[in-house]
């Protein structure tokens, strides 16, 4: 199975989209944060806008057919880029959707605003292995096939959003979900791709590598052996993991263990110590000391923490859009 495929097997994602804005200038919209296993998303499907850097650096520009992830679930401004002060937006709720317009003149923002739901703790683990701010571009035919293809669902999206059709809303929520391994496929095989997960699984060299650690996470690897699948030096390796990624294979293998007990102890009755062999662990004691300094709780304190069966750990109450259009 391939990386992502097995990340997504791994950590369950769930993606919603929120609202459709559709502005004229002047606007601005203020967002977030959201709720703590989130990551905000923006598809500009039509128009431009500017995001601005919390830093104070240069705003970044948007463009029809960017996708702007935001893993680090920042509080986050955009805007027209005029200066003047913003036109109220108004909330019109749709049966699958809300529709945020205002009374704004000019060529117009068309632009889905929606979250990925992560389940924890799997959201702290995903935003230490993805860039703060992520954008990627899906410009069709222009961009190659996996651009082609994002930009295909961002349309399939938009319609949908325009009108109450039967199963509207779960086939957004579906293609939002969708979206998010497409962005990750995407900015992944990209030339510049982002310092972490996305920089370490896009080289070609590295990928054996990459690929083993997720599709047999119990074996005793060492990094001898996993430079002799990526035909490189021992040396070589472990720089190159430092370089894309910023922590060694032994960082990623551990949190590709911890994800999977994490996920064991949640779902299963499997005693502590069948959980620790089955991720590679021979001793319960090392286990429950690797376990308790990644999650911050010991594996019998977090089967205790879990949500009660039948619960929706992904539900988040309907509310209305905060600080849209201000």
């Amino acid at each position: 199975m391939d990386w992502l495929s097995r990340l997504f097997e791994m950590m369950p994602v769930r993606g919603r989209l929120d609202l459709r804005c559709s502005y004229g200038a002047p606007w601005r919209i203020e967002q977030g944060p959201g709720e703590a296993n989130e990551v905000p998303y923006h598809a500009v499907v039509g128009g431009s806008a500017m995001l601005e850097d919390p830093a104070g650096g240069k705003p970044l520009r948007l463009e029809t057919g960017d996708i702007l992830l935001l893993p680090g679930n920042p509080r986050h401004v955009m805007h027209d880029g005029g200066g003047a002060r913003s036109r109220p937006a108004r909330n019109r709720p749709e049966l699958n959707l809300i529709i945020s317009e205002n009374a704004g003149k000019g060529a117009r923002l068309d632009l889905l605003c929606g979250h990925f739901a992560i389940a924890p703790p799997h959201d702290r683990l995903l935003r230490n292995y993805l860039p703060p701010r992520l954008v990627v571009h899906a410009r069709g035919h222009n961009g190659g096939e996996n651009a082609a293809q994002l930009a295909g669902l961002v349309a399939l999206m938009r319609g949908e959003s325009v009108g109450d059709h039967l199963g509207g809303r779960a086939m957004l929520n579906a293609l939002s979900t969708a979206m998010f391994a497409l962005v990750l496929r995407l900015a992944s095989e990209a030339e510049d791709a982002p310092p972490g997960l996305l920089a370490l699984a896009g080289h070609p060299r590295l990928a054996p590598a990459v690929a083993a650690l997720f599709n047999e996470p119990a074996r005793a690897w060492s990094l001898p052996d996993l430079a002799r699948l990526c035909n490189m030096s021992r040396a070589t390796l472990a720089r190159q993991f430092q370089e894309k990624l910023g922590r060694s294979a032994s960082d990623l293998l551990t949190d590709i263990r911890m994800t999977l007990a994490a996920n064991e102890l949640r779902t299963s009755s499997a005693s502590t110590g069948t959980v620790a062999e089955a991720v590679g662990y021979q001793s319960e004691a090392a286990f429950q000391r690797a376990f308790k300094s990644h999650i911050g709780v010991t594996p019998a304190q977090w089967r205790k923490m879990q949500e009660p069966p039948g619960r929706d750990i992904f539900a988040r109450a309907v509310s209305k859009p905060r600080d849209l259009g201000s």
